[in-house]
């Protein structure tokens, strides 16, 4: 996947050492991939500060903390010459975000990024290592799947007036990364479009003085981009009837572990009932269906669908998990990894990758 979209031109947004080597391994040059993250180590910071010195330099690094800045700059001390590495800082916007609790990164009290006073102490820490390191600018994320623009439009507002302020000093502080967070929309569900949100960005620009602006402006569409790309199959186990219709799928929180980490709801379409094949010919005949899967936990719930009447051996279809499924999955109760298979455009199938099995655990 990570090949697939570097063709259509596409970089790379990492959190780790291993999604680095995966986009490395996919084709994309360091100039293409951008590392940021909340938890980098020493040798994360190491790695970006090898490939820098060796003339392999990372479009960016975004620092998380002062104490990130403090070892990114005792660290830089291994880059000689000319070589420098781009630094962006994450400021935490302190937004409410239309989202649920556990997508909301942007909040006061989330975990990520820092205070405009962490901030600027993390500058201070970065320019001391100069030319080595060269801050950059600014990046923030408010948070996924968002219901409004409001606070994004928010976070974006005190981006770009920090921003402003800091380049005063700073004259290379030119970028600023605004995240994603751009919704995909549901069955039935209303959401604001991307073109919803970029409408927002140029309105506040234009209040920044002109020599004050930035003159990179980066997204980050991640989920927008892939979700919809995939879907999940699974076969149905059993039907029961507790007060309504429920059936346990072979497919769960190891496959999709979205649903039983933070509640996330991923629409289940029926692809076959009663033996044969679904069309939707009667939605009269659908009911309210609980769909679970067969983990044995409790969380291990999919949520309620309007579904046909089922039987043990139907086909059901987990919609939009594109993303966060495949990366997040487990062998959780010895259960092999699923296969995962390709549509092409000119409609033939690939196999992206193989079935497990019981030999392949541990």
């Amino acid at each position: 996947m990570i090949k697939l979209l570097g063709e259509r031109g596409f970089g790379a947004n990492v959190v780790s050492r291993g999604e680095w080597a995966a986009s490395t391994r996919a084709g994309l040059s360091n100039d293409r991939i951008t590392f940021e993250g909340v938890g980098k180590s020493d040798a994360d910071l190491r790695a970006a500060i090898t490939a820098a010195r060796d003339g392999r330099s990372l479009r960016w690094l975004a620092i998380e903390s002062v104490d990130e800045a403090e070892a990114l700059g005792a660290l830089s001390a291994h880059i000689a010459g000319s070589a420098s590495l781009d630094v962006l800082f994450r400021l935490n916007p302190d937004v409410a975000p239309e989202t649920r609790r556990g997508l909301a990164v942007g909040a006061g009290s989330s975990k990520f990024g820092m205070t405009e006073t962490e901030l600027s102490a993390a500058i201070e820490r970065v320019v001391r290592a100069a030319p080595a390191l060269r801050p950059r600018g600014i990046h923030l994320h408010v948070g996924s799947q968002l219901g409004a623009v409001d606070a994004w439009r928010d976070a974006v507002r005190r981006g770009l007036a920090l921003l402003a302020l800091l380049r005063g000093s700073v004259p290379e502080f030119d970028t600023l990364d605004i995240g994603g967070g751009f919704p995909v929309a549901g069955l039935g569900d209303r959401v604001p479009a991307p073109a919803l949100f970029a409408r927002e960005v140029q309105p506040l620009v234009d209040q920044i003085p002109p020599d004050r602006r930035p003159s990179r402006l980066a997204i980050e569409p991640g989920r927008y981009l892939v979700a919809r790309a995939g879907w999940l199959v699974a076969q149905v186990l059993h039907v029961r009837d507790r007060n309504g219709p429920l059936v346990v799928v072979d497919a769960g929180m190891t496959e999709l572990i979205r649903p039983a980490l933070y509640g996330a709801r991923h629409e289940v379409v029926a692809l076959t009932s009663l033996g044969r094949p679904f069309d939707g010919v009667d939605p009269a005949t659908a009911s309210p269906t609980t769909v679970e899967g067969p983990v044995c936990e409790s969380t291990d719930e999919l949520g309620i669908h309007d579904l046909p009447p089922l039987r043990r051996g139907d086909i059901v279809a987990i919609r939009d998990a594109g993303a966060y499924a495949a990366s997040q999955s487990s062998t959780y109760n010895g259960r092999p990894r699923p296969p995962q298979v390709l549509l092409h455009p000119d409609g033939s199938l690939g196999v992206a990758r193989r079935r497990g099995s019981a030999a392949t655990l541990g």
